[in-house]
C-alpha cells in the first residue's frame, strides 16, 4: 500500500469539499479549486476526513494512488494558506519591478521583459533582486516559477540569472582552467 497514498486528509474548518462524479471541488476562505481525478480512484470524505482509496494493486492504480492524494491535499493547503514560490536575480544590472500586475525584468537583454500574471497568480517584488509568486494553485505556480526562470537560466561560469531561492548552481572553471 502506497504511504503516501493512505495518509488521511483532514479537512479545515471553513473548508467546503464536494463531490461531482470524478470532479472535486475545495472552497476555502482564499478561493475556489476545482479539478478532474481519475475515474478509478475512490475519494471519500467522511467526517472532515478525506480518503483515497485504489480499487486494485495493479501498476495503473498505485501509480495513481498517492498522486491523487498528494493533489487533493495541495487543494485543501491551497484554499486554506495558499502557496508562494520565490525566485533571486544574479548578475550586474539584473533587477526586477512591478508595474501595475506586470512583472517587468531587466535582465541584460536590450529590452524589458514583461510578465502577464495568469489568473489567481500574484507578483510580490519586495527587492529588486527578490520575485515571490503567490496563489492557491501549486501547479500553476510552479509553471510560472518556470516560466519566469526561463528568461535567463543560471549560467554555469558566473551563475548569473534567475534562480530558485536556495537552489545550488554547478559551477565550471572555463577554459582559462585548463591550462597547466
Amino acid at each position: 500500500m502506497s504511504r503516501i497514498g493512505r495518509k488521511p486528509i483532514t479537512v479545515p474548518a471553513g473548508v467546503n469539499v464536494s463531490f461531482e462524479d470524478t470532479r472535486i471541488t475545495v472552497k476555502g476562505p482564499k478561493g475556489v479549486l476545482s479539478r478532474e481525478l481519475h475515474k478509478d480512484m475512490i475519494v471519500a470524505l467522511e467526517e472532515n476526513v478525506i480518503n483515497v482509496t485504489r480499487p486494485s494493486d495493479n501498476k495503473l492504480h498505485r501509480s495513481l494512488h498517492g498522486t491523487t492524494r498528494s493533489v487533493v491535499a495541495n487543494m485543501v493547503i491551497g484554499v486554506t494558506d495558499g502557496f508562494t514560490k520565490n525566485l533571486e536575480l544574479v548578475g550586474v544590472g539584473y533587477r526586477a519591478n512591478k508595474n501595475g500586475d506586470k512583472l517587468v525584468l531587466n535582465v541584460g537583454y536590450s529590452h524589458p521583459v514583461e510578465i502577464l500574471p495568469e489568473s489567481g497568480i500574484e507578483f510580490d517584488v519586495p527587492t529588486n533582486t527578490k520575485i515571490t509568486v503567490r496563489g492557491i494553485d501549486k501547479e500553476l505556480i510552479g509553471a510560472t516559477a518556470a516560466k519566469i526562470r526561463s528568461v535567463r537560466e543560471p549560467e554555469p561560469y558566473k551563475g548569473k540569472g534567475i534562480k530558485y531561492e536556495g537552489e545550488r548552481i554547478l559551477r565550471k572553471e572555463g577554459k582559462a582552467g585548463k591550462k597547466k
